[in-house]
């Protein structure tokens, strides 16, 4: 894509004015360093297409949703532990309800802190996606991959089938063609 770009212009043809206002990626993109930023100036900012805007704002949403469930799931955690003991019971094999309910706090309260920690990285990963940094985007599609497999094969619940398809819909949106030539590939001169 980026390295048989016959519109890109080669380094050499390039002149310092050439290169103002332009990203970080965006210099990387045609062969060049990030541009140093002085003291009191800010950096230009990028303007992601509006698939990858759309994937970071699923992101949010599905840590939104993810989030929610856990905190469902803390809510209603003496109903899920009563459950569990009658379906013990009910297979004739006895049961210690402290321990049950001892493993059930340590459980959700360790679910919850997980789902937390998938979502600050999942956002700050596809915050910096949205920059058009490739290896973020590689980042975010292992996060999410990693969080549909756990959502749909460990929970099942409407909370983790909401959050995989806003997953799902992200890695479309940040994998479809027309959104290829803004995660350049850095060209590796070795």
């Amino acid at each position: 894509m980026a390295e048989n770009d016959k519109n890109t212009p080669k380094p050499g043809n390039l002149t310092s004015d050439d290169l103002s206002g332009l990203t970080d990626d965006e210099r990387r993109k045609r062969g060049f360093a990030p541009d140093p930023l002085l003291p009191g100036e800010k950096a230009p900012k990028a303007q992601p297409p509006t698939p990858v805007h759309a994937a970071f704002v699923l992101a949010i949403l599905a840590t939104v949703v993810v989030v929610a469930g856990q905190i469902l799931t803390v809510v209603l955690k003496q109903q899920l532990v009563d459950r569990a003991v009658e379906q013990v019971q009910k297979s004739g094999q006895k049961v210690d309800i402290a321990q049950v309910q001892a493993n059930a706090n340590t459980l959700v309260w360790a679910m919850l802190i997980g789902a937390l920690c998938f979502g600050a990285l999942l956002v700050l990963f596809a915050w910096k996606a949205r920059e058009g940094t490739r290896s973020a985007r590689s980042i975010v599609t292992l996060l999410a991959v990693l969080g549909i497999v756990f959502e749909l094969g460990v929970i099942r619940s409407i909370f983790s089938i909401v959050a995989s398809l806003a997953l799902i819909a992200m890695l479309i949106l940040l994998y479809l063609p027309k959104v290829a030539d803004y995660f350049p590939k850095v060209g590796k001169n070795l």
